[in-house]
Protein backbone atom coordinates (compact mmCIF):
# COMPACT_ATOMS: atom_id res chain seq x y z
CA UNK A 1 0.00 0.00 0.00
CA UNK A 2 2.83 2.34 0.92
CA UNK A 3 4.56 1.59 -2.39
CA UNK A 4 1.35 2.44 -4.27
CA UNK A 5 1.02 5.67 -2.27
CA UNK A 6 4.59 6.76 -3.03
CA UNK A 7 4.18 5.81 -6.68
CA UNK A 8 1.01 7.89 -7.01
CA UNK A 9 2.67 10.81 -5.23
CA UNK A 10 5.67 10.65 -7.55
CA UNK A 11 3.42 10.61 -10.61
CA UNK A 12 1.48 13.62 -9.38
CA UNK A 13 4.66 15.58 -8.65
CA UNK A 14 6.09 14.68 -12.06
CA UNK A 15 2.94 15.81 -13.82
CA UNK A 16 3.00 19.12 -11.95
CA UNK A 17 6.62 19.69 -12.91
CA UNK A 18 5.90 18.93 -16.55
CA UNK A 19 2.92 21.27 -16.52
CA UNK A 20 5.01 24.04 -15.03
CA UNK A 21 7.89 23.58 -17.45
CA UNK A 22 6.12 22.63 -20.64
CA UNK A 23 4.94 24.96 -23.43
CA UNK A 24 7.94 27.26 -23.44
CA UNK A 25 6.04 30.48 -22.83
CA UNK A 26 2.46 29.43 -23.59
CA UNK A 27 0.25 29.07 -20.56
CA UNK A 28 -0.42 25.64 -19.11
CA UNK A 29 1.91 23.78 -21.42
CA UNK A 30 -0.15 24.58 -24.53
CA UNK A 31 1.53 24.68 -27.92
CA UNK A 32 2.82 28.16 -28.76
CA UNK A 33 0.67 29.82 -31.42
CA UNK A 34 2.33 32.20 -33.88
CA UNK A 35 0.54 34.34 -36.44
CA UNK A 36 1.89 36.55 -39.21
CA UNK A 37 0.07 39.55 -40.64
CA UNK A 38 1.42 40.30 -44.10
CA UNK A 39 1.91 43.62 -45.78
CA UNK A 40 0.25 44.30 -49.12
CA UNK A 41 2.66 42.19 -51.17
CA UNK A 42 1.03 39.00 -49.92
CA UNK A 43 2.52 35.77 -48.57
CA UNK A 44 3.73 34.61 -52.01
CA UNK A 45 5.68 37.77 -52.85
CA UNK A 46 8.91 35.72 -53.15
CA UNK A 47 10.52 38.47 -51.09
CA UNK A 48 9.52 40.36 -47.96
CA UNK A 49 6.50 38.51 -46.53
CA UNK A 50 7.61 35.10 -47.79
CA UNK A 51 11.03 35.43 -46.17
CA UNK A 52 9.54 36.33 -42.80
CA UNK A 53 7.09 33.43 -42.98
CA UNK A 54 9.94 31.02 -43.74
CA UNK A 55 11.07 31.70 -40.17
CA UNK A 56 7.65 30.63 -38.88
CA UNK A 57 7.67 27.51 -41.05
CA UNK A 58 11.05 26.55 -39.64
CA UNK A 59 9.75 27.05 -36.11
CA UNK A 60 6.75 24.84 -36.88
CA UNK A 61 9.09 22.09 -38.09
CA UNK A 62 11.78 22.40 -35.43
CA UNK A 63 10.07 23.84 -32.36
CA UNK A 64 6.61 22.33 -32.67
CA UNK A 65 4.73 25.63 -32.67
CA UNK A 66 1.51 26.29 -34.53
CA UNK A 67 1.87 28.83 -37.34
CA UNK A 68 -0.51 30.59 -39.69
CA UNK A 69 -0.77 33.83 -41.63
CA UNK A 70 -3.42 36.37 -42.59
CA UNK A 71 -2.94 38.36 -45.77
CA UNK A 72 -3.57 42.09 -46.01
CA UNK A 73 -4.89 43.35 -49.33
CA UNK A 74 -5.43 46.92 -48.13
CA UNK A 75 -4.18 48.93 -45.19
CA UNK A 76 -7.53 48.68 -43.41
CA UNK A 77 -6.86 44.94 -43.11
CA UNK A 78 -3.93 45.46 -40.74
CA UNK A 79 -5.96 46.13 -37.61
CA UNK A 80 -8.60 43.54 -38.54
CA UNK A 81 -6.02 40.79 -39.02
CA UNK A 82 -4.14 41.66 -35.83
CA UNK A 83 -7.41 41.60 -33.89
CA UNK A 84 -8.32 38.20 -35.33
CA UNK A 85 -5.08 36.75 -33.99
CA UNK A 86 -5.71 38.36 -30.61
CA UNK A 87 -9.19 36.84 -30.53
CA UNK A 88 -7.61 33.45 -31.27
CA UNK A 89 -5.31 33.80 -28.22
CA UNK A 90 -2.18 33.85 -30.40
CA UNK A 91 0.98 33.92 -28.28
CA UNK A 92 3.17 35.82 -30.76
CA UNK A 93 1.90 38.05 -33.56
CA UNK A 94 4.46 38.93 -36.24
CA UNK A 95 3.54 41.98 -38.30
CA UNK A 96 5.54 42.49 -41.46
CA UNK A 97 6.38 45.97 -42.61
CA UNK A 98 6.81 49.60 -41.69
CA UNK A 99 3.22 50.41 -42.64
CA UNK A 100 1.92 48.20 -39.81
CA UNK A 101 3.74 50.24 -37.16
CA UNK A 102 0.79 52.22 -35.82
CA UNK A 103 -1.71 49.34 -35.75
CA UNK A 104 0.85 47.10 -34.06
CA UNK A 105 1.55 49.68 -31.36
CA UNK A 106 -2.15 50.30 -30.67
CA UNK A 107 -2.83 46.56 -30.37
CA UNK A 108 0.23 45.96 -28.20
CA UNK A 109 -0.74 48.68 -25.75
CA UNK A 110 -4.30 47.36 -25.52
CA UNK A 111 -3.13 43.75 -25.10
CA UNK A 112 0.00 43.78 -22.92
CA UNK A 113 -0.21 40.01 -22.37
CA UNK A 114 0.22 39.31 -26.10
CA UNK A 115 3.72 39.29 -27.56
CA UNK A 116 4.46 41.07 -30.84
CA UNK A 117 7.35 41.29 -33.28
CA UNK A 118 7.34 43.75 -36.16
CA UNK A 119 9.67 43.70 -39.14
CA UNK A 120 11.21 47.05 -40.11
CA UNK A 121 9.97 49.09 -37.18
CA UNK A 122 11.25 50.05 -33.75
CA UNK A 123 9.55 51.91 -30.91
CA UNK A 124 9.33 54.70 -29.98
CA UNK A 125 8.89 55.94 -33.54
CA UNK A 126 12.34 57.00 -34.76
CA UNK A 127 11.66 57.12 -38.47
CA UNK A 128 12.04 60.84 -39.00
CA UNK A 129 14.27 62.74 -41.39
CA UNK A 130 17.38 61.70 -39.44
CA UNK A 131 16.51 57.99 -39.50
CA UNK A 132 19.41 55.54 -39.55
CA UNK A 133 18.39 51.92 -40.23
CA UNK A 134 18.80 49.80 -37.14
CA UNK A 135 19.21 52.61 -34.64
CA UNK A 136 17.86 52.00 -31.14
CA UNK A 137 15.02 54.43 -30.54
CA UNK A 138 14.90 54.97 -26.83
CA UNK A 139 13.74 52.67 -24.04
CA UNK A 140 11.81 49.47 -24.66
CA UNK A 141 9.76 50.13 -21.52
CA UNK A 142 7.04 51.91 -23.52
CA UNK A 143 6.14 48.68 -25.35
CA UNK A 144 7.77 45.84 -23.40
CA UNK A 145 5.74 43.23 -25.30
CA UNK A 146 7.02 44.31 -28.74
CA UNK A 147 10.32 43.39 -30.39
CA UNK A 148 11.27 45.55 -33.36
CA UNK A 149 13.15 43.57 -36.01
CA UNK A 150 15.31 46.07 -37.86
CA UNK A 151 18.13 45.60 -40.33
CA UNK A 152 21.21 47.57 -41.37
CA UNK A 153 20.12 47.14 -44.98
CA UNK A 154 22.44 49.83 -46.22
CA UNK A 155 25.45 47.66 -45.36
CA UNK A 156 24.63 44.88 -47.83
CA UNK A 157 23.17 47.34 -50.36
CA UNK A 158 26.53 49.15 -50.30
CA UNK A 159 28.20 45.93 -51.40
CA UNK A 160 25.57 45.48 -54.12
CA UNK A 161 26.18 49.01 -55.40
CA UNK A 162 29.91 48.37 -55.56
CA UNK A 163 29.32 45.11 -57.44
CA UNK A 164 26.93 46.80 -59.85
CA UNK A 165 29.39 49.60 -60.55
CA UNK A 166 32.11 47.04 -61.19
CA UNK A 167 29.88 45.10 -63.59
CA UNK A 168 28.00 47.71 -65.63
CA UNK A 169 28.88 47.98 -69.31
CA UNK A 170 27.07 51.27 -69.88
CA UNK A 171 28.35 53.25 -66.90
CA UNK A 172 24.78 53.67 -65.60
CA UNK A 173 22.91 51.66 -62.95
CA UNK A 174 19.48 52.29 -61.44
CA UNK A 175 17.26 51.69 -58.45
CA UNK A 176 13.64 52.42 -57.62
CA UNK A 177 11.30 51.80 -54.71
CA UNK A 178 7.73 50.80 -54.07
CA UNK A 179 6.79 53.47 -51.52
CA UNK A 180 8.94 56.29 -50.17
CA UNK A 181 9.41 54.96 -46.63
CA UNK A 182 12.67 54.47 -44.69
CA UNK A 183 12.93 50.67 -44.98
CA UNK A 184 12.81 51.13 -48.77
CA UNK A 185 15.03 54.17 -49.18
CA UNK A 186 17.73 52.70 -46.94
CA UNK A 187 18.41 50.13 -49.69
CA UNK A 188 18.67 52.91 -52.25
CA UNK A 189 20.96 55.03 -50.09
CA UNK A 190 23.32 52.14 -49.49
CA UNK A 191 23.30 51.19 -53.17
CA UNK A 192 24.21 54.72 -54.25
CA UNK A 193 26.92 54.93 -51.58
CA UNK A 194 28.47 51.71 -52.83
CA UNK A 195 28.57 53.04 -56.40
CA UNK A 196 30.19 56.26 -55.21
CA UNK A 197 32.77 54.30 -53.24
CA UNK A 198 33.63 52.32 -56.37
CA UNK A 199 34.03 55.56 -58.31
CA UNK A 200 36.30 56.98 -55.63
CA UNK A 201 38.44 53.85 -55.55
CA UNK A 202 38.66 53.32 -59.31
CA UNK A 203 38.53 56.85 -60.69
CA UNK A 204 35.35 56.07 -62.63
CA UNK A 205 32.08 57.96 -62.97
CA UNK A 206 29.33 55.33 -62.84
CA UNK A 207 25.98 57.11 -62.59
CA UNK A 208 23.02 56.09 -60.40
CA UNK A 209 19.54 56.68 -61.81
CA UNK A 210 16.41 56.63 -59.66
CA UNK A 211 17.80 57.88 -56.36
CA UNK A 212 19.78 60.82 -54.95
CA UNK A 213 20.71 60.86 -51.28
CA UNK A 214 21.68 64.50 -51.61
CA UNK A 215 18.17 65.39 -52.77
CA UNK A 216 16.64 62.68 -50.55
CA UNK A 217 14.34 61.74 -53.40
CA UNK A 218 14.01 59.21 -56.17
CA UNK A 219 11.70 57.04 -58.27
CA UNK A 220 8.79 55.15 -56.67
CA UNK A 221 5.96 53.10 -58.13
CA UNK A 222 3.61 53.90 -55.25
CA UNK A 223 2.83 50.23 -54.63
CA UNK A 224 4.31 46.80 -53.93
CA UNK A 225 2.06 44.77 -56.22
CA UNK A 226 2.08 45.86 -59.86
CA UNK A 227 4.26 43.74 -62.14
CA UNK A 228 3.35 46.12 -64.97
CA UNK A 229 4.93 48.99 -63.04
CA UNK A 230 8.06 46.90 -62.61
CA UNK A 231 8.27 46.36 -66.35
CA UNK A 232 7.66 50.00 -67.24
CA UNK A 233 10.19 51.32 -64.73
CA UNK A 234 12.84 48.89 -65.97
CA UNK A 235 12.13 49.84 -69.58
CA UNK A 236 12.42 53.54 -68.75
CA UNK A 237 15.75 53.10 -66.98
CA UNK A 238 17.13 51.00 -69.84
CA UNK A 239 16.11 53.72 -72.27
CA UNK A 240 18.12 56.15 -70.12
CA UNK A 241 21.13 53.87 -70.45
CA UNK A 242 21.07 51.71 -67.29
CA UNK A 243 21.96 48.03 -67.62
CA UNK A 244 21.70 47.01 -63.92
CA UNK A 245 18.57 47.75 -61.84
CA UNK A 246 17.77 47.22 -58.16
CA UNK A 247 13.97 47.28 -57.56
CA UNK A 248 13.06 47.70 -53.87
CA UNK A 249 9.39 46.98 -54.29
CA UNK A 250 8.57 43.36 -53.51
CA UNK A 251 6.71 41.59 -56.35
CA UNK A 252 6.94 44.74 -58.49
CA UNK A 253 10.59 43.85 -59.03
CA UNK A 254 9.59 40.57 -60.64
CA UNK A 255 8.11 42.61 -63.46
CA UNK A 256 11.48 44.26 -63.92
CA UNK A 257 13.19 40.88 -63.95
CA UNK A 258 10.77 39.64 -66.62
CA UNK A 259 11.55 42.67 -68.77
CA UNK A 260 15.30 42.16 -68.42
CA UNK A 261 14.98 38.49 -69.28
CA UNK A 262 12.78 39.07 -72.33
CA UNK A 263 14.91 41.88 -73.75
CA UNK A 264 18.38 40.81 -72.62
CA UNK A 265 19.03 44.48 -71.92
CA UNK A 266 19.64 44.49 -68.17
CA UNK A 267 20.52 42.63 -64.99
CA UNK A 268 18.66 42.73 -61.68
CA UNK A 269 19.82 43.12 -58.08
CA UNK A 270 17.28 41.27 -55.94
CA UNK A 271 16.28 42.37 -52.46
CA UNK A 272 15.21 40.76 -49.16
CA UNK A 273 16.16 37.20 -50.21
CA UNK A 274 18.38 35.44 -52.73
CA UNK A 275 16.34 35.79 -55.92
CA UNK A 276 18.20 32.95 -57.63
CA UNK A 277 16.36 30.77 -55.10
CA UNK A 278 13.06 32.60 -54.49
CA UNK A 279 12.61 33.64 -58.14
CA UNK A 280 14.76 31.01 -59.81
CA UNK A 281 12.99 31.42 -63.14
CA UNK A 282 14.92 34.69 -63.50
CA UNK A 283 18.31 33.36 -62.37
CA UNK A 284 19.91 34.19 -65.70
CA UNK A 285 19.33 37.93 -65.17
CA UNK A 286 20.08 38.14 -61.44
CA UNK A 287 23.43 39.82 -60.76
CA UNK A 288 23.20 39.41 -56.97
CA UNK A 289 20.76 39.98 -54.12
CA UNK A 290 20.73 42.06 -50.95
CA UNK A 291 19.67 39.47 -48.40
CA UNK A 292 17.71 40.68 -45.43
CA UNK A 293 17.56 37.57 -43.28
CA UNK A 294 14.15 38.17 -41.75
CA UNK A 295 13.60 34.43 -41.51
CA UNK A 296 16.49 34.16 -39.04
CA UNK A 297 15.21 37.06 -36.94
CA UNK A 298 11.65 35.70 -36.87
CA UNK A 299 12.77 32.17 -35.98
CA UNK A 300 14.99 33.46 -33.16
CA UNK A 301 12.09 35.53 -31.83
CA UNK A 302 9.78 32.50 -31.80
CA UNK A 303 12.47 30.44 -30.06
CA UNK A 304 12.69 33.09 -27.35
CA UNK A 305 8.92 32.82 -26.83
CA UNK A 306 9.16 29.03 -26.63
CA UNK A 307 12.09 29.27 -24.22
CA UNK A 308 10.32 31.86 -22.10
CA UNK A 309 13.09 34.43 -22.68
CA UNK A 310 11.22 36.83 -24.98
CA UNK A 311 11.52 40.53 -24.20
CA UNK A 312 10.70 43.68 -26.09
CA UNK A 313 13.25 46.04 -27.55
CA UNK A 314 15.12 46.23 -30.82
CA UNK A 315 16.92 43.57 -32.84
CA UNK A 316 19.38 44.86 -35.44
CA UNK A 317 20.45 42.56 -38.27
CA UNK A 318 23.92 43.42 -39.60
CA UNK A 319 26.69 41.96 -41.74
CA UNK A 320 28.50 41.11 -38.51
CA UNK A 321 25.72 39.01 -36.95
CA UNK A 322 24.46 37.47 -40.19
CA UNK A 323 21.23 39.45 -40.24
CA UNK A 324 22.31 40.95 -43.56
CA UNK A 325 24.26 39.50 -46.46
CA UNK A 326 25.06 39.69 -50.15
CA UNK A 327 24.32 36.73 -52.39
CA UNK A 328 26.92 35.42 -54.81
CA UNK A 329 27.69 37.92 -57.56
CA UNK A 330 27.13 36.30 -60.95
CA UNK A 331 30.25 36.28 -63.09
CA UNK A 332 32.37 38.03 -60.45
CA UNK A 333 36.12 37.80 -60.96
CA UNK A 334 38.39 36.66 -58.15
CA UNK A 335 39.55 40.26 -57.88
CA UNK A 336 36.01 41.56 -57.37
CA UNK A 337 35.23 38.83 -54.85
CA UNK A 338 38.33 39.79 -52.85
CA UNK A 339 37.39 43.48 -52.98
CA UNK A 340 33.87 42.78 -51.77
CA UNK A 341 35.16 40.68 -48.87
CA UNK A 342 37.60 43.43 -47.88
CA UNK A 343 34.83 46.03 -48.05
CA UNK A 344 32.56 43.81 -45.97
CA UNK A 345 35.21 43.61 -43.25
CA UNK A 346 35.73 47.36 -43.48
CA UNK A 347 32.02 47.96 -42.96
CA UNK A 348 31.99 45.58 -40.00
CA UNK A 349 34.98 47.21 -38.28
CA UNK A 350 33.74 50.72 -39.07
CA UNK A 351 36.63 51.78 -41.30
CA UNK A 352 34.32 52.08 -44.33
CA UNK A 353 31.20 54.21 -43.64
CA UNK A 354 28.10 53.30 -45.62
CA UNK A 355 26.42 56.71 -45.37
Amino acid sequence: MKKLYFLMTALIVASLVLAACGGGGAAGGDVVKVGQVTDLGGIDDKSFNATAYAGIEKAVAELGVEGKYLESTQQSDYNKNIQQFIDEDTDLIVTVGFLLGVDTAVAAKANPETKFAIVDYAYPDCFGTDFVEGQTCGSATELPNVLGLTFATDQAAFLAGYAAAATTQTGKVATFGGINIPPVTIFMKGFEAGVKYYNAQKGTNVEVLGWSTEANDGSFTGNFESLDDGRSFAESFVQEGADIIMPVAGPVGLGSAAYCQETGSCKIVGVDTDWTVSASEYSDVILTSVMKNMNVAVFDTIKAVVDGTFKGGVYVGTLANGGMGLAEVSGASDELKAELEAIKQGIIDGSIPVQ
